[in-house]
């Protein structure tokens, strides 16, 4: 437990399932105030069991529906905090989707919908945190979920491995700019994970033992695993870290 987070308020991203679900129920266990965000209609019944999650580990929690590529939902999750709790200490911008195609096919479409997701919507959860922590002088945290393909080439994904590349620059370059306002950005880069984004892999027992035969650790990683780190840089206890990547992956970036 960081006692410092207690009462807290941090805006999750993609917080219905998987990995922001983790994120945001450790959160609630850490006593902070979450914003449960989630992408449309069909996730919010998730979204509505993670609050309640999130409050019968002893925090406190809402949720804020919106697509995080878009301008206004950036604004619409920092005003959600404020008018509910009152302030904002944070973001962890979560949400990610992917896709796989070959190079030569990749519809335009689609490369545009995975770098709007990954990388646009991470800039402006950033840009608006950081306006509100700036404007009330607030010394914040941080964090982008970034992945090990933000290091790992990943032939037939390269729309998703180019916006974790661009996602390090941008985490690197924002700690750069705000670490004098005592604002940091860190990132988590999380390996192969057991959420639903990676369900269908998970389900073939030859695809899964091949991820496996390249994470030194030999095994599949969880939520939660990634949630403590996450939860780490947002608390005091990392408070002379900033531009950096932890990379949770089970030491997958050293095979």
């Amino acid at each position: 437990m960081y006692e410092d987070l207690k009462d807290k308020v941090f805006i999750v991203t993609g917080a219905s399932q998987g990995i922001g679900r983790a994120i945001a129920i450790r959160l609630g266990k850490e006593k902070c105030k979450v914003i449960v965000n989630y992408a449309n209609e069909n996730t919010k019944t998730l979204a509505d069991e993670v609050v309640a999650t999130v409050e019968e580990a002893g925090g406190q929690a809402v949720t804020c529906q919106g697509d995080v590529s878009k301008v206004d939902t950036a604004k619409k999750l920092v005003d959600t905090a404020i008018s509910h709790f009152g302030t904002l200490h944070g973001i962890v911008n979560n949400a990610g989707v992917q896709s796989e195609y070959p190079s030569e096919i990749l519809p335009i479409n689609e490369w545009d919908r995975i770098i709007d997701i990954n990388l646009r919507g991470v800039f402006l959860g950033c840009q608006e945190a950081i306006k509100y922590l700036l404007k009330h002088n607030i010394e914040g945290s941080i964090v982008n979920i970034t992945s090990v393909h933000q290091k790992i080439s990943r032939p037939n994904y390269v729309h998703y491995a180019s916006s974790k590349g661009g996602l390090k620059m941008l985490t690197e370059t924002l700690a750069r700019e705000y670490a004098n306002k005592g604002i940091r950005v860190n990132s988590v880069a999380p390996g192969a994970i057991e959420t639903p984004i990676n369900e269908e892999f998970l389900n073939d027992p030859i695809t899964t033992k091949e991820i496996i035969n390249k994470i030194p650790k030999r095994k599949i990683g969880t939520p939660e695993e990634i949630a403590a780190p996450v939860t780490w840089l947002l608390s005091q206890e990392a408070s002379y870290v900033t531009g950096a990547t932890i990379y949770a992956d089970g030491g997958m970036v050293l095979y």
